[in-house]
């Protein structure tokens, strides 16, 4: 049985995976419901332990992390989220411990509907509107402003007698009419449809091309505000919002005013049965003191205000029975179960189909072909298999079951090769122990070849850390594997500049429009010419390079490196077994296994092969064993910007004088070397009382070192 602070760190860190896969890759893994239970169970073990509480509990921060490719915005005023209410009871105590607290009877409240959508603050100087950023960590948001510009619904100038600083928060949501639509041109001309409404908002605002946001139905709706100069705020919530209508803001037309507790509840009802016929989807609606002099005395807590709450509607259920079990195989190799439905109505909306996650979640569940089950529509979003009920489960004539209980295909099913389990490494130690995270993924090895996982495996080996294929983007590789221009890594070096022109063309009769190389002749393909060009410039790599663009799973830049200097050739590595690679400095056996695995594959040997004879070349020379140079046996961490050279180069020349460059600082770290702005990974070094090299010691050092 697991101790109370055990349950503790694994409630945390499935929050914070669940944080990560919904908020910075908009690929939730879980239903909201499960994730709601998971943040309640975690709220309840710290109260009832409240030694377990940690600085950085997820019970005391918003949102997810901040996406790397834009610029960073800091909230002047953090953006909060709510604490959740999902019974009647639970409102009804909300609303005492603001009757208690401010000694008054049945307060008012302003109501609103709780849109899905993406969270965002608008700032706007003088009237003009100036930037805009996501929510992010609540801290820390992401400079969004030339995509929120796309969205009509935003006023690029205030209406009216504008204050000198305004930053107005609301929502961008994608409304139902619009999403439909989308979907349909989508599929009429064979493009990518969008999973569901909250995710083709918060994904079309991450877009890095603005005219890929301005093609999306986007809308906005104003709720609230940050920081305000020059303005002499209303003395109401209510009023706010319709001084917001006034500037030009759109607000949603079902805010209103609701007294005390039973307002809120019939607001909820009355909100509640109008759900399915709103033209934006809802999972709740919000309450929120409506006079500002009793919010400012209610307060905060860490991660929430004390004034409002959001009532969330309960999870919708419905009985139907799996017709059939299919797998599914993402980008990245990783088998999905899918259970096929007898079509049923959940929340409005008819379901076919529903996520069955893992190997884990079918044992667990035991679901089988033929079983009745109850299906929800989790967070009216992701249609999840709850349970099973085993009393309807189909049985033969001596009452036995129809159905064994469900085996995953021991070959992907794209591309014919083996299928094994994967688990996440939590610790490995030195002896050889390893202790792994519950839950395994069932993986594709067919890597380089399966069909399902090419975009991505291309798109990891023309990056700038592998083979640098300068222009080769994901739009230009989504194309050409869709276009069946390429099928493998190598086909890439078969491009000829005829295959990207006639690329061009067939993609711009897709869309519909006149093909610019047919217009411009070539000045328009000269884009096609130094793709070109940069294509055969990367046949020229290195073997650590190589290495890490094959996309061997857990062999990163550094194990790309050992293995490089360890063996000094590939032929070496290619006939490696498990045995030889556990041998090597920092390769355990994991790694080891997937390294042998991934050669052991006919498929990907014969890509190696392809590269090869298509004139992919390398140097290469005697096996490095022994770690020499005066950093030999150190570990060194780059944080912050350099002005002399960047932090990939600052690594090379480090690594050359024979030390080991990682990635995180941790005891073993020998010295850190910190550039302008150093961040999180200085601190942890003071604290941990580690060496710390400027910039000005750092080049000192190689001056004296190098090439003496």
């Amino acid at each position: 049985m697991s101790t109370p602070a055990a349950r503790a760190a694994e409630l945390r860190r499935q929050i914070e995976d669940a944080n990560h896969r919904y908020h910075v890759l908009d690929d939730p893994a879980i239903p909201d419901a499960q994730y709601d239970a998971l943040v309640r169970d975690l709220e309840a073990l710290e109260a009832a332990h409240p030694e377990l509480v940690t600085a950085d509990s997820p019970t005391h921060r918003v949102g997810g992390a901040v996406l790397p490719f834009f610029e960073q915005v800091q909230h002047e005023q953090p953006m909060l989220s709510l604490n959740n209410a999902f019974s009647d009871e639970e409102v009804r105590e909300f609303v005492a411990r603001i009757e208690k607290a401010l000694g008054v009877s049945e307060p008012e409240f302003s109501v609103e509907p709780k849109l899905d959508g993406l969270a965002i603050s608008l700032r706007y100087e003088d009237g003009v509107f100036v930037r805009g950023a996501t929510r992010g960590d609540g801290a820390t948001g992401e400079d969004v402003t030339a995509n929120l510009r796309t969205v009509k619904a935003i006023p690029l100038r205030l209406r009216g007698d504008a204050p000198a600083v305004l930053e107005v928060r609301g929502e961008v949501y994608m409304p139902r009419a619009g999403f439909e639509a989308y979907n349909r041109r989508m599929r009429e001309s064979g493009g990518k449809v969008l999973a569901n409404p909250r995710n083709g908002a918060a994904g079309s605002l991450r877009q890095l091309d603005p005219k890929l946001a301005a093609a999306r139905p986007l809308a906005f709706y104003a709720y609230g505000l940050g920081v305000v100069s020059g303005w002499e705020l209303p003395e109401r919530h209510s009023k706010m919002l319709h001084a917001l209508k006034d500037f030009g803001f759109p607000v949603s037309p079902e805010v209103g005013v609701a007294r005390g507790t039973q307002g809120l509840l019939d607001y909820f009802a009355k909100v509640g049965a109008r759900r399915d016929a709103l033209p934006y989807d809802i999972d709740g609606v919000v309450y929120k003191l409506d006079r500002y002099d009793q919010q400012n005395a209610m307060g905060f807590v860490s991660r929430a205000p004390r004034w409002a709450i959001a009532h969330k509607f309960p999870a919708q259920e419905q009985l139907t029975t799996v017709e059939a079990i299919e797998v599914q195989v993402g980008r990245t190799g990783a088998l999905t179960p899918v259970a096929r439905l007898a079509p049923v109505q959940v929340a409005g909306v008819t379901v076919t189909n529903a996520t069955l996650h893992n190997a884990d979640q079918i044992a667990r569940l035991d679901v089988r072909v033929g079983d009745t089950v109850i299906v929800r529509r989790a967070g009216d979003v992701i249609p999840e298999v709850v349970r099973v009920i085993e009393d309807k489960r189909p049985v033969d004539a001596k009452g036995r079951a129809l159905h064994g209980p469900y085996e995953f295909p021991a070959n992907c099913p794209a591309c014919g090769s083996h299928t094994e389990a994967v688990r996440k490494v939590l610790k490995q130690t030195k002896a050889g122990g390893i202790e792994y995270a519950e839950g395994a993924a069932i993986v594709c090895t067919g890597g380089l070849f399966c069909p399902a996982q090419r975009k991505q495996a291309l798109i990891h080996f023309a990056s700038r850390r592998a083979m640098d294929i300068e222009g080769l983007g994901e739009r230009f590789i989504e194309a050409l594997v869709d276009f069946g221009y390429v099928k493998t890594v190598a086909d890439l070096y078969r491009l000829r500049l005829e295959d990207f022109l006639k690329m061009k063309q067939e993609a711009d009769q897709r869309d519909g429009t006149v093909p610019e190389t047919v217009k411009a002749g070539k000045i328009a393909s000269k884009w096609a010419e130094n793709l070109v060009e940069a294509i055969a410039a990367s046949k020229a790599t290195t073997l650590e390079r190589l290495l890490f663009a094959l996309g061997i799973r857990d062999v990163g830049e550094s194990t790309a490196r050992t293995l490089a200097r360890y063996f000094g050739a590939l032929d070496p590595i290619l006939a490696a077994d498990e045995a030889t690679l556990v041998e090597i400095p920092d390769v355990g056996p994991v790694v080891a296994a997937r390294i042998a695995g991934f050669f052991a594959e006919a498929h990907n040997r014969e890509v190696v092969q392809a590269l090869r004879a298509a004139g992919v070349h390398w140097p290469e020379g005697a096996p490095q064993r022994s770690a020499e140079g005066p950093l030999a046996g150190k570990t060194v961490v780059l944080t912050g910007a350099l002005s002399a050279m960047s932090r990939d180069e600052a690594g090379d020349r480090l690594q050359a004088l024979g030390a080991k460059v990682a990635g995180s600082v941790s005891k073993k770290t020998s010295f850190v070397v910190a550039g302008e702005a150093a961040g999180s990974k200085l601190e942890k070094a003071r604290e941990l009382g580690l060496e710390v090299w400027d910039e000005a010691m750092l080049l000192d050092f190689l001056n004296k070192n190098e090439g003496g």
